[in-house]
């Protein structure tokens, strides 16, 4: 299974260009994913250089400092083989911005988030992780 993943909002509070407290029970839900096989993409808007320095790097080196190692960044690694489409092909998206995507609003966050206990048995209960 392929996941691809938003990075603000979903694994982190909405604090762009920093990095933003993180959202309850993403790094357990996606380390979880992990054990289980999934192949995770890091599919977001952050991106290095310009204006706001090293914001893509910076969401990478969280990801992998919380023990979640990332099967690419903005792009399946195995799709220019047989697409050009800049659209990474997953199995699942999950991200805050998402319609139908359940949210939760945690105390002192700037916006609603990612429900990871939603989400974690959604994706349990299809693909028996």
């Amino acid at each position: 299974m392929v996941i691809c993943l938003d990075f603000d909002g979903t694994v982190v509070d909405h604090c762009f260009p920093d990095i933003g407290a993180p959202v309850p029970g993403a790094i357990e839900w996606l380390k979880r994913f992990r054990k289980a096989g999934a192949k995770i993409i890091l599919f977001t808007m952050r991106s290095d250089g310009g204006q706001f320095g090293s914001v893509l790097t910076a969401a990478v080196d969280y990801l992998e400092k919380n023990g979640i190692d990332l099967y690419g960044v903005n792009a399946n690694p195995d799709q220019p083989d047989w697409s050009s489409s800049p659209k990474p092909y997953a199995h699942l998206y999950i991200d805050d911005a998402a319609v139908g995507c359940p949210l939760i609003h945690p105390e002192n966050f700037i916006r609603p988030c990612v429900d990871w206990e939603t989400i974690g048995k959604m994706v349990n209960d299809k693909f028996n992780i």
